[in-house]
């Protein structure tokens, strides 16, 4: 398999509809530039949104007690509303839509509890790992009554479009369709709009990716394009409005003092990342965009290595401006670019050629047709190989005494290093590839089957494995632990991917165990596990991990750092974009910070010889 990285920043620049909150909003937004649009309008609500929520409910009785008065039904005082639910007259209390709101608890039938429209198993980390009893698991801008049963349906499953690939409608109601989940078309707006804040509230954490299945935002990676259309085909409802309002006034009982901005004004939602148009409930918005740009021209290739190719091209027109451009490797669709027309593509595999062609898209997601395609070859990689690399196909897998191969048991096997890997509740009957052996383990539950390597010296750069779930189930995550602690995770689901866990960087000796994330669980096959060796530092480069870096947090306009040579640094938001750059030396040792408003950021230090990254607090 190819694998291809790139790292990119956007931020939009075209004119939108005027964005000036109405009377009784002004205050909470008073610390908003609404003339901003793209990450950098994401970025100043995200503050807010987060500066805002100062009353931090308890899951148990807080969150109970609050959907009690938001969830109210407005048609009867004495019910919830339950997210999912569409008739209260078909005899099936799973999809019934509305309940008691004094009926709470675990009893299907009778009862209602609370849904993470956001799962907390598809949060990386979960929801939970700062407890349940604080956000984010215990936000209530997440958390909608539900049908028990109806709850359970939908488990951690992703959503998905309810169109079919005939353009028909596959349903209108909550349904499982192939694994994943259509919420409603009463529903699909306000979950639509509750993934936006909790990206917007928990950032990296709660990507919406996570979550959604579907196109990819041109400007923004992590954001589906499904949502935003959701966002803009099923309006704000009253229940909706209730709930916004109840929370944003820190003055109620139950109320965490801040509010979702997407609610507020859908339109914000389009001014960020563009997509099918949404209501602007603050004034008119501009018209709809038809308009492709045109072709991109003169596409060039340059400046081979072993692992980059340079692509530039010639600049596309567009009625409204082009926003992004997309790159496609081999006739694939690779990954989006920023507005300018070069970028360098990293990662390519060395003496391997390429095809590459691009195509331009604007703010509504018009996208141009591709460009005619050019090629380039990668150089031979000259480098030389730092440490060992480990890789573990399991085709040493052999039958334990005692057990059939598609029972779950303990497994020990010599691995394709000549050691001696250990697997627990696991089955070796299963594959993802015909002709190849694999390892599956059963994390159902509290079945806690999991896969330890031996011990091995040369440290850990990046891990790779491919993996799929076994059998019925849902899609979730498996953690990846070095040495005890947890560096990353592993998706699966319904068909294999392959994976990969970069810039762990660990020194040193190394126990790989990779074991269950998801509440609830799958048996999960898993299947050519491998990393890269990560050696320790020189004497001359160990200097990094050395250097003090004060005050962190930071009040003041200015950050310090002591060296004795040349680094350059750059410092990144939460989304990953760059907000500053420049180099420090021993004369000049001072980074200054008074551009970067309240929040939390990323230092990057690097020498000739390596690079590391520090946290910083803007206060």
């Amino acid at each position: 398999m190819k694998h291809f990285y790139l790292f990119f920043l956007f931020v939009t620049t075209l004119s939108f509809a005027q964005l000036a909150p109405p009377q009784n909003l002004q205050s909470y937004y008073q610390d908003v530039d609404f003339s901003q649009t793209g990450l950098d309008l994401f970025n100043d609500l995200a503050i807010e949104t987060a500066a805002k929520h100062t009353q931090y409910l308890t899951y148990t009785p807080g969150i109970w007690e609050a959907s009690k008065i938001t969830d109210q039904d407005p048609d009867n005082l004495n019910n919830v509303l339950l997210i999912y639910g569409y008739s209260d007259t078909d005899g099936n209390y799973v999809t019934d839509r509305t309940r008691s709101n004094t009926s709470t608890g675990g009893n299907q039938g009778t009862d209602w509890n609370r849904e993470h429209t956001f799962p907390n198993s598809l949060a990386s980390p979960k929801l939970e790992s700062t407890g349940k009893n604080v956000p984010p698991y215990a936000d209530a801008h997440n958390l909608r009554p539900s049908d028990v049963r109806m709850n359970s349906n939908r488990g951690n499953l992703k959503y998905i479009t309810n169109i079919g690939a005939d353009g028909n409608p596959i349903t209108t109601t909550a349904a499982n369709i192939s694994g994943s989940w259509y919420p409603g078309d009463e529903w699909k707006g306000d979950a639509a709009r509750i993934i936006m804040y909790m990206y917007l509230r928990y950032g990296t954490q709660c990507k919406p990716s996570f979550v959604a299945n579907g196109e990819t935002n041109a400007i923004d990676s992590n954001m589906i394009n499904l949502l935003l259309e959701w966002n803009a085909q099923d309006p704000v409802s009253i229940v909706e409005d209730q709930r916004n309002a109840y929370h944003g006034d820190v003055n109620n009982a139950y109320g965490q003092g801040n509010r979702n901005p997407f609610i507020d004004n859908p339109y914000l939602a389009t001014a960020i990342w563009g997509g099918q148009t949404a209501r602007n409930r603050w004034g008119e918005s501009q018209p709809s965009d038809i308009q492709a740009p045109t072709v991109p021209a003169n596409l060039v290739a340059s400046n081979a290595t072993s692992t980059t190719v340079d692509l530039s091209w010639d600049a596309s027109t567009d009625d409204t401006g082009v926003t992004s451009y997309q790159i496609y490797v081999d006739g694939e669709y690779f990954i989006s670019s920023q507005s300018e027309t070069s970028l360098t593509l990293n990662g390519l595999t060395p003496k391997t050629s390429y095809s590459f062609s691009v195509l331009a898209a604007d703010l509504a997601n018009n996208k141009s047709d591709l460009s005619d395609a050019v090629s380039a070859t990668t150089l031979e990689d000259s480098t030389p190989v730092s440490g060992a690399c480990i890789t573990e196909t399991f085709e040493n897998l052999v039958s334990t005494v005692g057990s059939n191969d598609s029972q779950y048991t303990d497994r020990t096997w010599t691995g394709n290093d000549g050691d001696i890997w250990t697997a627990t509740l696991a089955r070796i009957d299963q594959v993802i590839l015909p002709e190849s052996k694999a390892i599956t383990f059963d994390v159902r539950g509290t079945k806690t089957g999991k896969i330890t390597s031996p011990m091995f010296s040369g440290g850990i750069s990046s891990l790779t494995a491919t993996t799929q779930r076994a059998y019925s189930g849902g899609s979730g995550n498996l953690d990846v632990m070095v040495n005890g602690n947890v560096v990353g995770s592993l998706p699966y689901g319904d068909s294999a991917q392959t994976t990969t866990i970069s810039n762990i960087n660990i020194t040193g000796n190394v126990t790989i165990v990779v074991t269950e994330n998801t509440s609830g669980g799958d048996r999960v096959t898993l299947d050519d596990l491998s990393w890269t060796c990560y050696t320790s530092l020189s004497t001359d480069d160990k200097f990094l991990e050395d250097l003090k870096i004060y005050p962190n947090p930071v009040k003041g306009s200015n950050i310090n750092i002591d060296t004795n040579e040349p680094l350059e640094f750059g410092i990144y938001d939460i989304l990953g974009k760059q907000t500053n750059r420049g180099i420090i030396s021993s004369s000049a040792q001072s980074i200054d910070v008074a551009n970067l408003k309240q929040g939390v950021y990323i230092l990057k230090l690097s020498s000739e010889a390596r690079s590391i990254t520090k946290k910083i607090v803007k206060q």
